[in-house]
């Protein structure tokens, strides 16, 4: 880099090329660890696109891995996207190099291919985007829907700045000491409590992207709803593939269908990279999964359904239905005379409604007991929607400061309920996720709660059911009032559902192949991931104590030795004390190493009253089991309408 840091890439290069043979690049950028982390996962991938043709390159950024210097002082920082256009540009002017450069990734690795795009990095000329999106604020796992929200990423990444890279993970202090004194980036965040500058100054508005862009996406994956906003507001081309799945490559999703993804890359990049004609520019611009029900089931393997495509979005034949909440807790289609409904706010609600709008659920009846809950008449056909419904709410609070969240499931003829999709939105944000301002207690507002992008049929004899509470816990944390919110039903404004409904059948696609074999690395091999993990939730009635313990294992074997990685969280609320709740997390990542074993630590705790949360983060090194490094970081940070 310019400063003189080195970053380390892994190069996967064609065997048996001509003399002044050039190819164009792919670049997979992230932080985690490519010659441990990420090995094993890495080579499948990159292997492909070697064998068609490719350059592919997998870069650790600053400060992690075998890559030098000091982890960046948050994700997406300015220096970690300068170093990004400098990596771009080496792999464009490699003698190797035919200029044109792509990048892909999930996750991370697509939220930086869409921020090169964005910063129209030179050689950069298209990217494939998966899981990933561009709103760092409303979107991310720091503020889901613009409400605080703590999971595991926090635990994994505040440790993973600490450690040294592979394999020999030196103790030097030169190297060591940097990344370990490096604050962990949940405090930072927990300072930035609403949209603004420091958010927003990472990226820029989507229409800046004009190179052309693929995403692929998933109706479970928390991250679904850039895949719409790309293909209203990029300006470049965009190709857009959607799933059943949750946070991962189609070849490999849990629930299926699993589809083969990367020869859908190599069209992709044949034609942008290589000029070749591969007919991407005639593929839809959106193949999506139609969801057909099901009971719900946290182990499905394959969501029934049906692929259909959409040249346009929203799609041309869409039309809103639009049902208000009535007085008698049903849903129709004409507005009901004024009236209101009263919900006790309830701060433990919600864990059954899953831990970010994503993932397979269990039955939701627990969560809707808590809730206002709307039901419509069985359905005397079938209706199927496609897109964001909304929930337009009129409601008030009794505190200054309230969460409204609306959830939308089908009820099945024997009562069975599966959650479909929902939202959530902080009312100091009403207007304005940049400037909150306290609820005037006993006020009534409009609120559009533009829910997450999904795909449903239901079916004939079904119910629609649409459920509405001020928590959503541990998913969200809890605001710190008691208090009783109301709804106001009634005359064309009143509180409503609105559906975006499009004909059950769309034009199929044409057909995805199933996932190839992959080659594989037999020196490396990892097991497990914590997402979703195993949680258990307690309930001490008696004293209106809940707490939900989550956990997640994984581990990793290589040719210097194993890594186990093992985590923790514990929630605490209190329903007759909302403003006192708790998030406790332990992390441990164990290195066997010949000779001598490493052991990083991790321990987070997260509490509040009504003004504050009080933050206290430690991390820790072993050697042997001895403490040889440990530094603790703990502040008051007072909360800014959260």
């Amino acid at each position: 880099m310019r400063d003189g840091v080195r970053l380390a890439a892994t190069l996967y290069i064609p065997d048996g090329a001509k003399p002044a043979e050039k190819f164009p690049a792919l670049l997979e950028y992230l932080p985690y660890r490519k010659d441990d982390g990420t090995a094993a996962g890495d080579y499948p991938k990159h292997a492909y696109f070697a064998h068609r043709g490719y350059v592919s390159v997998r870069v650790d950024i600053r400060g992690f891995g075998a890559s030098e210097g000091v982890p960046p002082e948050r994700e997406y920082s300015e220096q970690e996207q300068l170093d990004g256009e400098q990596v771009i540009a080496w792999m464009a002017h490699q003698s190797w190099s035919n200029g044109n450069v792509g990048m892909f990734g999930i996750s991370w690795g697509g939220f930086t291919a869409l921020q090169m795009a964005m910063r129209h990095a030179p050689g950069l000329k298209a990217i494939l985007a998966v899981d990933a999106t561009a709103e760092l604020f409303h979107d991310d796992v720091h503020y889901v829907d613009g409400i605080a929200h703590i999971d595991e990423f926090e635990l994994n990444m505040d440790m993973a700045e600490g450690w040294t890279g592979a394999p020999d993970y030196t103790l030097d202090e030169k190297v060591l000491g940097p990344r370990f004194e490096s604050p962990p980036w949940s405090l930072l965040y927990l300072k930035h409590q609403h949209d603004g500058p420091f958010w927003r100054e990472r990226v820029r508005p989507l229409r800046e992207i004009n190179i052309p862009s693929f995403l692929i996406g998933g109706l479970l994956d928390g991250y679904r709803d850039n895949v719409t906003a790309m293909l209203t507001k990029a300006s470049g081309p965009v190709k857009a593939i959607v799933g059943p799945w949750n946070h991962t490559f189609p070849s490999d999703a849990v629930p299926g269908p699993q589809i083969e993804w990367r020869n859908q890359a190599v069209r992709w990049f044949d034609h942008w990279l290589k000029g070749r004609d591969t007919g991407v520019e005639h593929d839809p611009r959106l193949v999506i999964y139609m969801q057909h029900w099901h009971p719900p089931d946290p182990s499905l393997e394959n969501m029934p359904g049906e692929w259909r495509q959409e040249d346009e979005w929203p799609p041309k034949d869409a039309r809103t239905s639009t049902l208000f909440l009535q007085p008698n807790h049903s849903l129709a289609e004409t507005a009901p005379q004024p009236n209101a409904h009263q919900l006790k706010y309830v701060p433990s609600v919600g864990v059954e409604a899953g831990f970010w709008w994503g993932e397979l659920l269990s039955d939701v009846r627990p969560v809707d007991a808590f809730s206002l809950v709307y039901e419509s008449t069985p359905l005397q056909e079938d209706l199927a929607i496609l897109g964001r419904p909304h929930a337009l709410l009129r409601a008030s609070a009794t505190a200054p400061l309230a969460d409204w969240f609306a959830r939308l499931s089908d009820v099945s003829p024997d009562g069975t309920v599966t959650q479909i999709t929902g939202a959530g939105i902080n009312g100091a944000q009403r207007d304005s996720m940049s400037d909150p301002h306290d609820l005037e207690p006993g006020k009534v507002y409009p609120l559009d709660i533009e829910m997450h992008l999904t795909s449903w049929v239901f079916p004939k004899g079904h119910r629609i059911r649409v459920a509405i509470s001020n928590a959503l816990w541990p998913m969200m944390l809890p605001t710190p009032y008691s208090m009783t919110t109301s709804l106001e039903l009634g005359t064309n404004d009143g509180s409503r559902i609105v559906l975006p409904v499009v004909p059950e059948h769309g034009t199929a696609p044409p057909a995805f192949s199933p996932p190839e074999p992959s080659e594989e690395r037999s020196d490396v091999k990892t097991e497990g991931f914590p997402w979703p993990g195993e949680w258990t939730v307690q309930r001490d009635e008696a004293r209106h104590k809940t707490t939900v313990h989550w956990k997640g294992e994984e581990g990793g074997t290589y040719p210097w030795g194993t890594e186990r990685d093992y985590e923790n969280l514990t929630y605490d609320a209190d329903d007759a004390h909302p403003e006192t709740i708790s998030v406790r997390g332990e992390a441990e990542t164990v290195f066997a190493l010949k000779g001598r074993t490493l052991t990083w630590r991790g321990h987070l705790l997260v509490t509040t009253d009504q003004e504050n949360f009080y933050y206290k983060y430690t991390r820790e090194l072993l050697k042997g089991g001895t403490m040889i490094k440990s530094k603790t970081w703990q502040e008051t940070i007072a909360r800014d309408h959260q």
